[in-house]
């Protein structure tokens, strides 16, 4: 019962938190410089010569830029009050997900963002199996080993890793298997999610070829928390197996490998369901500078589009549905905490 009431206050904090979340966001794309209006207004002044907006500026250009500032801001909706305009953006709208795009005009910020979830979760889920099916195992050997020549190369190996940025490691990557610099090798492609044939290739083509392309984007992925994820499973395991209680199952006849494998390794997943939650979030986010080096169409690379072009309908339907995924996966975290440790007493949480 304690466990249940845990769980719905849990659930009821949900609310709040995305509301404030949602709340702070919308009001900075509402009071900062630089917005959709400001983009339009700079095009008509001249900076986009060809359009027809900037031709209509050529005379009376200060009388029909304020005219055309009233009219942009009742477009967008900016000449409501901000509370009404936040109402209207999470209720009417749906979280803005009905909200035209505003470089897009023709398609919703849900049209664009569904358009792209597929990609970003697929290479998400390959990157998050891997991750685990990898740092795990390794954590678990490095434990099982510390202090032992395995640990010290493998650790050697893990903090390169981690010291090496996300956006180096793509370049460095691209660079050297892409054929990008003379010399180098040519392997991988340059960056998208399938090549260019003229013949439309079969199942079994077109699965390797996908895979092809996602080497090195996936090993980007997995790299960012590799080295983490690695050495939080080794450390968790070592306290487990320094502490009293595995000791004692010892010195009740139990040998080691049980006292291990039947004890210690339950509570040394602790440490790592509790940041499960967040990593299900970033399935869903995928990665802007990833995806924007391996010219990937996924929603990190539309969120960067979205942010750098003003277009705040698309950036704020983003926000708020990888807000709610991030909030879930904190619940499913909670959820896997309970299941592994029952000996956590929710009665004064």
């Amino acid at each position: 019962m304690d466990r249940l009431a845990y769980l719905l206050r849990r659930l009821l904090l949900v609310i709040p938190t995305f509301i404030g979340i949602t709340i702070v966001c919308f009001a900075l794309t509402r009071f900062l410089p630089g917005g959709p209006v400001e983009m339009r207004l700079m095009r008509l002044k001249g900076l986009a010569a060809e359009s027809a907006e900037s031709s209509a500026a050529a005379g009376g250009r200060n009388q029909v830029t304020a005219e055309y500032r009233r009219q942009l801001e009742t477009q967008f909706g900016f000449d409501k009050p901000i509370l009404r305009q936040y109402w209207d953006w999470l209720v009417v709208n749906r979280m803005g997900m009905n909200l035209p795009s505003y470089d897009f005009p023709d398609r919703t910020a849900w049209q664009l963002i569904r358009s792209r979830i597929p990609v970003s979760v697929w290479f998400g889920l390959v990157s998050f199996l891997l991750t685990y099916l990898i740092c795990i195992p390794l954590g678990i050997a490095k434990a099982l080993r510390h202090h032992q020549a395995f640990d010290a190369l493998s650790s050697l190996v893990i903090f390169i890793a981690y010291a090496i940025p996300a956006f180096a490691l793509a370049m460095v990557l691209k660079m050297t298997f892409c054929g990008t610099t003379e010399g180098l090798l040519d392997i991988f492609p340059l960056g998208g999610l399938a090549s260019d044939l003229d013949v439309p290739p079969s199942l079994w083509e077109s699965v390797l070829d996908r895979a092809w392309h996602m080497v090195l984007p996936v090993t980007c992925y997995v790299a960012g928390s590799f080295a983490m994820l690695t050495i939080l499973m080794k450390n968790s395991l070592l306290d487990q197996i320094s502490a009293d209680y595995v000791r004692t199952v010892i010195a009740k006849g139990a040998t080691r490998r049980r006292a291990i494998w039947g004890h210690a390794f339950r509570n040394a997943l602790i440490p790592i369901a509790t940041g499960l939650g967040p990593m299900i979030g970033l399935l869903f986010a995928g990665s802007i500078i990833i995806e924007t080096i391996f010219e990937i169409p996924g929603m990190g690379r539309l969120s960067w589009d979205a942010l750098v072009g003003r277009d705040y309908a698309v950036f704020l339907a983003l926000l708020a549905l990888t807000a709610s995924f991030q909030l879930i996966g904190n619940l499913i975290s909670d959820v896997l905490y309970m299941l592994i440790d029952p000996r956590i007493d929710f009665s004064r949480r």
